[in-house]
């Protein structure tokens, strides 16, 4: 008992809550599945214990980011940040739900460059009134997210009837992921070289600092943790969206986006709360871009190897036209440093709209 007072007091009583709480529906949501209960409800407590288990592999990589510094924070939380994910859609492509890992993969830029980044300015504007932030770092993503959506409009232009690509679809899409991972590696010495980067407020907060050992152990945790839950949640996925008549685009590009990664974007939305605009933009851009020029590609490359068919960059008119404005909106808003309610809500309001023109699809089949 007194090593687990020592443990708990060690950790904090937020992540010891978390914990709890991954386990906790980690076990139900098992339990569930096991005696063949209803699907909706494995879906559902999966999708809380994929939450939780995401904040607590954010908070074991902002644990190793307090000793390796800001740089390295960046990185890692590049890599482990999307554990959940990654392995969400890795079992839906094997499942053969590739439309879905595709929306889901745009909702994820899109929940993050509007859905986050809007809730932050409008709750941030609403407490503070003008907020301001360090422009050129902002600047720096905005313009990398406007090449990553550039780097989905060449394929889904080139590669249609009539145009030089066509028939081509994957083996472009392969070209144009490699060099966007390149891309990616080239900002790897730029963020340990103290490039614009998030997590130097974000240091501040990590009191008390875990031990090494305890740190790395909580993010195998998560990350084991994680791989199991995303199995189960896959295969609760496709019943529970059908019994509902939920259409593949919709499922994919709201309804998993935000169970991915939306929920550690919540420190972002309690920075601007808390006037920390610099720390909220940086990291609800940073994982905005993350997605669009590290996990895309890498799942394009991956696709090719688990089966269930391929992902490829081309997507239709409808996705690539929400992409390219939520991109071009974020960059002229973010532009000048400052940001407000209403800017917020002109955020959220597109993604309302977005959201709402994938509502009426087909449904997906049981």
């Amino acid at each position: 008992m007194p090593t687990l007072s020592r443990l708990a007091t060690t950790l904090g009583r937020s992540t010891v809550i978390t914990l709890l709480a991954a386990a906790a529906a980690s076990v139900v949501a098992f339990g569930l599945d096991g005696l063949g209960l209803s699907q909706t409800a494995v879906f559902l407590v999966s999708a809380v214990a994929l939450a939780a288990l995401a904040v607590l592999i954010g908070q074991g990589t902002g644990q190793l980011g307090h000793r390796f510094g800001p740089g390295a924070t960046g990185i890692l939380q590049s890599a482990l940040g999307n554990l959940p994910e990654l392995f969400i859609s890795i079992f839906a492509l094997q499942a053969g739900l590739v439309v879905v890992v595709q929306t889901a993969l745009i909702g994820s830029i899109l929940a993050n460059t509007l859905l986050v980044l809007g809730l932050a300015f409008l709750v941030g504007g609403l407490r503070h009134g003008t907020q301001r932030f360090h422009a050129p770092s902002v600047r720096t993503m905005a313009t990398l997210l406007l090449l990553a959506v550039a780097a989905l409009a060449i394929p889904t232009l080139a590669t249609a009837p009539g145009e030089p690509d066509a028939g081509h679809q994957v083996d472009l899409s392969v070209i144009v992921s490699i060099v966007l991972l390149a891309v990616f590696a080239a900002s790897v010495p730029f963020s340990l070289g103290g490039g614009p980067g998030a997590h130097v407020e974000l240091e501040e907060t990590l009191i008390p600092a875990w031990p090494l050992s305890l740190a790395i152990a909580i993010l195998v945790v998560g990350g084991v943790g994680a791989a199991l839950t995303s199995d189960l949640f896959v295969e609760a996925l496709k019943p529970t969206m059908a019994s509902l008549g939920l259409s593949e685009a919709f499922v994919g590009l709201v309804v998993v986006a935000v169970a991915g990664n939306a929920v550690e974007n919540v420190v972002g939305i309690q920075a601007a709360a808390a006037n920390k605009t610099d720390l909220a933009t940086s990291l609800i851009l940073n994982s905005s871009l993350q997605v669009a020029i590290a996990l895309t590609p890498a799942l394009v490359l991956i696709s090719l190897v688990v089966g269930g068919g391929a992902l490829t960059l081309v997507l239709t008119p409808l996705l690539l036209g929400a992409v390219v404005l939520a991109a071009i909106l974020a960059a002229v808003i973010v532009f000048d440093g400052e940001s407000n309610w209403l800017e917020g809500l002109a955020l959220l309001g597109l993604y309302v709209i977005i959201a709402a023109s994938v509502w009426y699809g087909p449904p997906i089949q049981p």
